[in-house]
């Protein structure tokens, strides 16, 4: 009764409350089952989905993903390996030097029974036949009745799947022999909005999806363990021990797990016949589930117990610092080729060193409410997904392990002033896919995307900061949250406008540079350099040893952050110099202390007057 009524609460849509009156989005509610041959890696499926158009428009066409289309020779995916700088190198093989590169597609070598595809043989609209058009990833489907705002329509879809050879993310027998690692795995309904629908092909980045109730069942050889998105349903009848004690299994040759996962924006799993099993209970009641292979050498499978109390403490931490963890299990399976979230699970490479493995867990963790619990566009806006996820893990590994760093972020801002200083650096807002290189894509989403809220910290004070986040995700949690209803939540918090730094951070390559350029006496000159505006923190070191704070604030926030600092005139940005009087002879002086603001040349922010 207790899990009966925590599913039921979970079923009520969550957008109800929006800040927006106007405000929606689509639900769908998959029912799927598939038969996985294990021993060619193909699958077939059923897909039933009850499809509600909660939009003001009428529809017409819907668009699927068909992800595994992605991995065959001559897809997008390849290509773009093929012409791209400096291609990902998990899906490469070099067949040059170090010194001359000569780099070749794995992709574009597998073989028919190797390559991954999802194929879609019928498709009914309320029982009748409609047309639909495969183009690369993505599925076309003309309706044979238009879904009318605020209408239902059931779609019914058979397919067959087959499991790609471990390329990305998804795939078989993986580097350290993880039989299946299934994301992505299934005909997903793409997302329409207030946008128009999100029907991108699939090159290799990031996701989006449409919020809906998921009812899996997998059916597969008895001898493979599967952990992943929901709660298992049939522990029993599998004889496996989620729930009860580990029984004896039953004789069939193929057994079926029986998932259901709700709210939740996709549903993923992985299968292996020798996963290791252990669960431990987290705050609030959450079952933590923890998938690896027994065949990790002693020195992976003691890091992968010990793992598991710390995750209980991420949780915790998260839970604290974010917002409350609405469901009742998680899980950390090794799978996949790195690190990758997904609805109440992760996929994560097991041959870790301890500190790796703790690092890459709460990093993933975090992204539950960063990705799919707030569930932004990652596609478009990855850096609210990959930076916002970056920033608070670094706190919770300095909390957690205690690493007391005095800038958990110090990482972050050197990659990123690389990146800016790199003369490659393109906008933040550019769609995932479409950056140039995988570096600058990399040190855009995560570090300077990280960058993006410590900084915001310096620039509204981090008891603002704080409030913000726990604001943002109470406000925008299932709710698809643009980069414009964080700012205007961190400028609801805060009373300051935030537009300018918005703009000037995410869709410029602007970048800081404060300098300190004179001292006469009590006479103090500062220039901006950059190109980017900014509040100013300047600490003044008098002749007599004496020190004060200063605070300048930007003309465009119209008002100043919370400052124990002595407030002096605003300073306009279309000033490049600021000239200002101290009490005392001065001794020195230096721009940010604290080294949050993220200015590209530090070495002319302190100047101290030398006497002959």
């Amino acid at each position: 009764m207790k899990k009966i009524t925590f599913l039921l609460l979970l079923l009520i849509p969550f957008f109800s409350n929006a800040q927006n009156p106007n405000y929606w989005q689509q639900q769908v509610d998959y029912t799927m089952s598939i038969d996985m041959n294990v021993d060619n890696y193909q699958y077939d499926g059923v897909q039933k989905l009850v499809y509600t158009n909660n939009s003001p428009d009428t529809l017409n066409t819907l668009f699927y993903h068909l992800y595994f289309n992605a991995f065959q020779p001559g897809s997008e995916m390849d290509i773009r390996l093929q012409h791209i700088k400096d291609p990902d190198s998990r899906m490469i093989k070099n067949l040059g030097t170090r010194e001359m590169p000569n780099f070749e597609s794995r992709i574009s070598k597998l073989q028919p029974n190797e390559i991954g595809f999802i194929k879609v043989n019928t498709l009914q609209q309320d029982g009748v036949n409609i047309k639909f058009e495969t183009i690369g990833t993505i599925l076309k489907v003309i309706l044979h009745k238009p879904i009318l705002p605020g209408k239902k329509t059931d779609l019914e879809m058979t397919f067959k799947g087959q499991v790609p050879v471990q390329i990305r993310r998804s795939g078989r027998n993986s580097k350290e022999g993880v039989a299946l690692s299934m994301t992505q795995w299934y005909p997903k309904l793409a997302e329409y909005d207030f946008e128009g629908w999100h029907a991108n092909q699939y090159i290799a980045r990031e996701f989006h999806g449409v919020w809906g109730n998921f009812d899996v069942k997998i059916t597969i050889d008895k001898k493979y363990i599967l952990g992943g998105s929901g709660y298992l349903q049939n522990p029993n009848e599998i004889g496996y021990g989620y729930e009860t004690d580990k029984v004896k299994r039953p004789k069939e040759k193929k057994l079926t797990w029986h998932f259901i996962a709700p709210n939740v924006h996709d549903f993923t799993w992985a299968a292996d016949p020798d996963y290791i099993h252990d669960k431990i209970q987290g705050e609030n009641d959450v079952t933590l589930h923890f998938l690896y292979k027994k065949t990790l050498a002693k020195e992976y499978l003691e890091n992968w117990k010990k793992l598991q109390a710390k995750t209980a403490e991420f949780l915790s931490y998260f839970n604290k610092n974010i917002g409350q963890y609405p469901y009742k299990q998680y899980s950390v399976i090794q799978g996949g080729d790195g690190g990758m979230e997904y609805a109440m699970c992760t996929l994560i490479t097991g041959e870790r060193k301890y500190g790796s493995l703790l690092g890459v867990t709460a990093h993933e963790l975090a992204h539950i409410w960063f990705q799919f619990l707030l569930a932004t566009n990652e596609a478009k806006h990855e850096w609210m997904d990959e930076g916002f996820t970056s920033y608070i893990s670094s706190l919770a590994m300095n909390e957690v392990m205690q690493q007391n760093k005095e800038n958990p972020h110090e990482g972050s801002y050197k990659n990123y002033i690389r990146l800016a200083t790199s003369g490659i650096e393109e906008p933040q807002s550019l769609y995932a896919d479409r950056f140039l290189y995988n570096f600058a894509y990399g040190a855009s989403a995560y570090s300077k995307g990280e960058v993006f809220l410590a900084q915001l910290g310096y620039i509204i004070g981090q008891d603002n900061l704080q409030k913000t986040v726990k604001k943002y995700f109470e406000d925008f949690k299932f709710k698809h949250p643009t980069p414009n209803d964080f700012k205007r939540t961190a400028e609801k918090v805060s009373g300051l406008q935030l537009g300018w730094y918005l703009n000037e951070w995410t869709q410029t390559t602007h970048t800081i540079d404060y300098a300190v350029k004179a001292i006469n006496g009590q006479e103090i000159t500062l220039e901006n350099k950059g190109s980017m505006p900014m509040p100013i923190d300047a600490k003044v070191t008098y002749a007599d040893g004496s020190s004060e704070d200063f605070y300048i604030p930007l003309r465009m926030l119209l008002g100043q952050k919370p400052t124990k600092a002595t407030i002096i005139d605003d300073w306009s940005w279309v000033q490049p110099t600021y000239t200002f009087t101290t009490s005392k002879i001065v001794k020195s002086v230096e721009i940010d202390t604290s080294k949050l603001m993220a200015d590209v040349d530090r070495s002319n922010n302190i100047l101290e007057v030398i006497k002959d």
